[in-house]
């Protein structure tokens, strides 16, 4: 059975208008008795921790959440303002049988989203979310009396979190100078406190959250305001996060962005230098640079490629074992301290290197070179035969055979239009560019609607 409201990422949408306080409430008392049936609960009374970013919605949402949870007979734990990453640490070190976060990452304000948990703080599979739709407002017997849940506050949310990754890393950052940009959201409190904790002169940008301007010209999706900063202050490096703080971009000393695979291929020869790459593998999509494939590769570390998205880099490394893996977006999951992507601890283990190498984010960046890389959307095309279409599969085969080893093809059928998507790596912004539009002329004229 297919699901319908969770995406990739939980249930997200716009906050009161497709994601209202009853689909909240629904949705966390049906998340309770799945888990419950799971045996999770058993024994004991079920606890539950609950966290927000800076969005305004968060306030209405949070309490439908807790009236859910509460009224199935969990109790819950306030965790306030926190980065996703966070919420995931606070369920596995508070030993809650369930976490949720409520936040819409790097959307615009007024969306908002919900992500569930389980026991350990790992991201749901496919099965349990189903199994929460398909128990979405079905009968159920409502405990009453001392049954229901107790709701609380633990206010030592932001400086658990905070302590657990300075500890991470193992040489203090005295020396550094980091501009860090909070995008008025989740992390705007623990982000600046870890980076300081850890030794690291930190200047903070973008942390006076009102509830309205999360990720409002700011953060990893809007990188000028750190580029300019970096150079203003003469730091070492900046680093901009997201509105829930489970991914990062870096800017180096130059003002020249370092984008997730730039970070992966150093975090990936800083383990594996350190002997804590497991298998000298690295986790990414195939829409990493072909330029970091080949970087890591001149390195002695494998690459392992997966579909787009976090969640199928995550379970490749689940069963392959991986230390280490990410996306081009800056979302990088460092599986021996985390159990989804975290912002701040990507920058913690950056600034950590710089400081053990002696080197500028820029030298160590430059382990790889990007090349250009040209994507073009194809509208209105029946993305179902991309895969069958003869002609279509002959010109791709022609593009590669012309870019060879020095260049990449791929096309991709979207996973929510009706739209495939062409990307085209090549030596050259020009080569890049034409082998694109000619196979997106391709697309278009075999694959139209109609």
């Amino acid at each position: 059975m297919a699901k319908n409201l969770f995406g990739t990422d939980g249930v997200r949408g716009l906050a009161n208008g497709q994601l209202t306080a009853e689909l909240a409430l629904d949705l966390s008392v049906a998340a309770a008795h799945v888990l419950a049936d799971r045996g999770e609960f058993s024994g004991h009374r079920p606890v539950a921790v609950v966290g927000r970013d800076t969005r305004i919605s968060g306030q209405f949402l949070e309490a439908a959440v807790v009236a859910g949870l509460a009224s199935a007979g969990v109790d819950v734990l306030l965790l306030g303002v926190l980065p996703t990453p966070g919420v995931a640490f606070l369920t596995a070190s508070l030993d809650a049988d369930l976490g949720v976060m409520l936040s819409a990452s790097h959307n615009p304000m007024p969306d908002n989203g919900i992500k569930f948990l389980a026991r350990g703080g790992v991201k749901l599979d496919d099965a349990i979310e189903i199994a929460i739709e398909q128990r979405l407002r079905e009968p159920w017997e409502r405990p009453t009396g001392g049954d229901v849940g107790r709701v609380s506050t633990y206010a030592a949310a932001v400086d658990d979190y905070a302590a657990h990754l300075t500890s991470t890393v193992s040489r203090p950052l005295e020396g550094l100078k980091v501009v860090l940009d909070c995008a008025e959201g989740a992390a705007w409190q623990a982000g600046p406190k870890a980076l300081r904790d850890a030794g690291a002169e930190v200047i903070a940008i973008h942390a006076d959250p009102d509830g309205l301007n999360i990720n409002d010209n700011c953060g990893s999706t809007h990188l000028g305001n750190l580029q300019r900063a970096v150079l203003e202050h003469g730091a070492d490096a900046g680093f901009g996060l997201d509105g829930d703080s489970d991914r990062c971009l870096a800017v180096d000393a130059a003002g020249e962005v370092v984008d997730g695979d730039q970070i992966l291929a150093i975090l990936g020869l800083s383990l594996r230098d350190a002997g804590k790459l497991p298998n000298d593998v690295v986790v990414a999509t195939v829409m990493s640079n072909l330029g970091f494939v080949q970087a890591l590769k001149a390195n002695g570390v494998k690459v392992r490629q997966t579909k787009v998205g976090d969640r199928y880099v995550l379970e490749a490394m689940k069963a392959g074992g991986y230390g280490l893996g990410g996306e081009q977006s800056g979302h990088v999951i460092m599986s021996e301290h985390a159990t989804t992507g975290d912002g701040i601890l990507t920058a913690l283990h950056v600034l950590e290197r710089m400081a053990t190498t002696g080197k500028s984010l820029g030298d160590l960046a430059a382990v790889m070179t990007r090349l250009p890389q040209v994507l073009v959307n194809v509208p209105d095309v029946d993305k179902s035969r991309a895969d069958e279409d003869p002609v279509l599969a002959a010109a791709v085969a022609e593009a590669e055979a012309e870019l060879g080893e020095d260049g990449r093809v791929l096309l991709r059928p979207s996973g929510t239009e009706a739209l495939v998507r062409v990307m085209v790596e090549a030596p050259t912004s020009e080569q890049a560019a034409r082998v694109a539009e000619d196979l997106a002329s391709v697309v278009r004229e075999r694959l139209a609607l109609g």
